[in-house]
């Protein structure tokens, strides 16, 4: 059976844990950030992680490999 492909917008996107949790960057912190506060700021540099619905998916399907 040939090999799988990884999706590769997938795994610029997302990255996996040692525990096997999917990691994903916060959206809204590229551009017209003075309207927001910074402890808005500051918690949107710190990861999200996918819902273990959705994460099922992403590992089966997108990122085969891990």
């Amino acid at each position: 059976m040939p090999k799988q492909k990884t999706k590769k917008s997938a795994a610029k996107r997302y990255s996996l844990t040692g525990s096997g949790k999917v990691k994903h960057k916060k959206m809204n912190l590229r551009h017209i950030l003075t309207k927001r506060s910074p402890k808005r700021k500051r918690q949107l540099r710190a990861a999200g992680y996918v819902a273990e619905a959705d994460a099922k998916k992403i590992r089966k399907q997108m990122l085969p490999y891990g």
